[in-house]
């Protein structure tokens, strides 16, 4: 799956998601720990964060073939895309790796319920791209 959307038609903002960062400062210009936003079904919680200032590292542009956007969700799994084979294989070779892991990449928003995720500390994209 592909990271980009932007020629996808995703409805209205009506899914509260709540990105905390252990390492704002690597990740964002604002240095805020704790970044609320709103995200439409369909939208997957890289682009989310990308579109909105959250430097998530994706190294393989967000396509499920590295596991540099490894993140926890530590609510709301069950309002995300069940992770498929290829991201379980993916996300095993991730530091820090936890029952709730997954890769942001992946993470489709299905549902409307509160969505909370937290970027570690070693998820830093050194580079700050700005999001393609």
């Amino acid at each position: 799956m592909s990271h980009d959307h932007a020629n996808k038609d995703l409805g209205d903002p009506t899914v509260t998601v709540r990105f905390h960062l252990e390492d704002p400062d690597a990740l964002t210009d604002s240095g805020k720990a704790d970044i609320e936003l709103k995200a439409a079904v369909g939208d997957t919680l890289l682009d989310l964060a990308l579109n909105n200032g959250i430097n998530i590292e994706h190294s393989c542009g967000g396509v499920c073939a590295c596991s540099t956007c490894h993140i926890h969700v530590t609510q709301g799994m069950n309002q995300l895309s069940e992770a498929e084979e290829e991201e379980e294989d993916r996300v095993e070779e991730a530091p820090g790796l936890q029952i709730n892991s997954r890769l942001a990449c992946q993470c489709e928003i299905k549902g409307q319920g509160l969505i909370e995720v937290t970027i570690p500390a070693w998820n830093r994209n050194a580079v700050k791209e700005v999001p393609h």
